[in-house]
């Protein structure tokens, strides 16, 4: 007889797992499924033990400019198998945090592969053999991995996905990273920063192109300092992989074609969910593989929700939490609990955050987006060079701008790069979440010293009231 749930996650990732606690929480029998680590990608191979890498990478860094500060440091080296040594120490830790969190709220935790035999059943293959489990609702959030390219699969030798690269065999000499997103600009910093030759390829004319212009503006110029080779409006045509190297042809901006050698290379060209051979296909609405949803995480399923990587995008951990907690919620609330009231997600609250060095942050409507929705704009920005804290940081490097709606004031994007703007972010999207418009912000008290002053600036100058530039 199948064992009986009031709800299945299939997934344990950063989405995952929030749904499942917060399920329990509201007093619902649940159960996780989980094919390989709990905690999913994000923690074990993503989003965590990648902080880890960059920290060492950081501190490398400050080490190699220690005179910079007044102070004198030789014999200076890297040991890249130690630096990945602690990195996956943090995530093992991490990976044993969430195994309590299930003990402490009681969650069911089934080992092994999930598929779907319905909306509200499923069966799991593991070392227990063959599970049938049923439950009145299942929330589906299996994830994504990266893709290919079509002419050079990753081999973890020469050819290396986030994952390969996050546990190198070797420190590569030459690294060719194609992709400029968060992975791939966050993996050129840190081989980069660890003394790679580093060239970045990337398709569009800028790099991170989802963020604001003068971020992709101002983080190539500053990455082409470091000493990265940054090729926009640019193409791999194709790959040839030996035992000693790669040779790549790429197709430059100016549509000139040449050979270049390279020891290894990193594929960041997107992801590709996790949604086949799970019994989806009969189920729900999926597009290029991703689950259709509505607001609150519904597919056209009764009793079948989707979050996380496999339903649209930004494809980001925190997005994925947050969808987890309004799933659980309108779970709780459609079996009768009223004290409940969940949310929809407003994508324009969601924050990205991007760990290269200089780190970049943003949220809502970057000035070219705000134009094209018709908005007349009023545009302010401040550079860290007139910020006290980050002189004294040695962090002059980085700007804040903001992006209001001229005739209401209303903040509509908020855009960052320099130092521990990663941190600082979290104000405009509280700002943002609030409503607020530039009065609340000119009107806030910013503690000084402190970078965030950039961001009462950044508001000020929006409205021709800078202070310190």
């Amino acid at each position: 007889m199948a064992e009986q749930y009031d709800v299945i996650v299939l997934g344990s990732g950063p989405g995952g797992y929030v749904a499942a606690i917060r399920a329990a929480q509201l007093g619902l029998k649940t159960a996780i499924v989980e094919r390989e680590l709990l905690g999913g990608i994000c923690l074990n191979w993503g989003c965590i033990p990648t902080k880890a890498l960059l920290r060492s990478a950081e501190i490398y860094h400050y080490m190699q400019h220690a005179k910079d500060y007044g102070l004198a440091a030789q014999g200076i080296s890297a040991d890249l198998e130690a630096v990945v040594k602690r990195s996956r120490g943090v995530a093992k830790q991490l990976n044993a945090g969430v195994t309590h969190l299930m003990k402490k709220n009681k969650i069911a935790v089934h080992m092994g592969t999930g598929t779907l035999t319905g909306p509200t059943s499923l069966t799991v293959k593991g070392e227990k053999g063959e599970e049938k489990l049923t439950a009145k609702h299942i929330i589906v959030a299996t994830g994504a991995r990266a893709r290919d390219l079509p002419f050079a699969k990753a081999d973890g030798k020469r050819v290396w996905t986030y994952r390969h690269a996050m546990t190198p065999p070797e420190m590569p000499k030459k690294l060719l990273v194609i992709g400029s997103g968060a992975i791939g600009i966050e993996f050129a910093s840190f081989y980069n920063d660890m003394g790679a030759e580093v060239t970045v390829v990337e398709m569009l004319d800028r790099i991170v192109p989802v963020e604001d212009k003068d971020v992709s503006v101002f983080l190539e110029k500053s990455l082409t300092k470091q000493g990265m080779t940054i090729m926009t409006g640019a193409g791999v045509e194709a790959l040839e992989v030996s035992g000693s190297g790669i040779k790549a042809r790429i197709k430059a901006k100016d549509g000139k074609v040449a050979e270049s050698d390279f020891t290894h290379c990193i594929v960041a060209v997107g992801i590709v969910p996790n949604t086949e051979d799970i019994g989806l296909e009969k189920l729900v609405e999926l597009d290029r593989g991703f689950i259709q949803i509505d607001d609150y995480g519904r597919t056209k399923a009764k009793g079948l929700w989707a979050i996380g990587d496999c339903v649209p995008g930004p494809w980001l951990a925190h997005k994925a939490s947050h969808e987890g907690v309004t799933v659980a919620e309108s779970i709780a609330r459609e079996l009768g609990n009223t004290d409940v009231h969940p949310h929809p997600l407003d994508r324009n609250n969601i924050p990205g955050c991007t760990y290269c060095h200089p780190q970049i942050a943003s949220v809502g409507m970057t000035e070219a987006k705000a134009r094209e929705a018709g908005y007349e704009v009023k545009v302010g920005t401040f550079p860290f060079i007139g910020n006290g804290k980050a002189i004294a940081l040695g962090e002059a490097e980085g700007f804040t701008k903001t992006v209001f709606d001229a005739k209401t004031g209303e903040l509509l994007g908020a855009h960052m790069v320099g130092a521990e703007v990663t941190e600082m972010i979290q104000g405009y999207v509280v700002g943002k979440t609030l409503e607020t418009t530039e009065a609340e912000l000119m009107n806030s008290i910013y503690p000084h010293p402190t970078i965030s002053e950039s961001m009462h600036e950044s508001v000020l100058a929006a409205y021709g009231r800078v202070i310190h530039i």
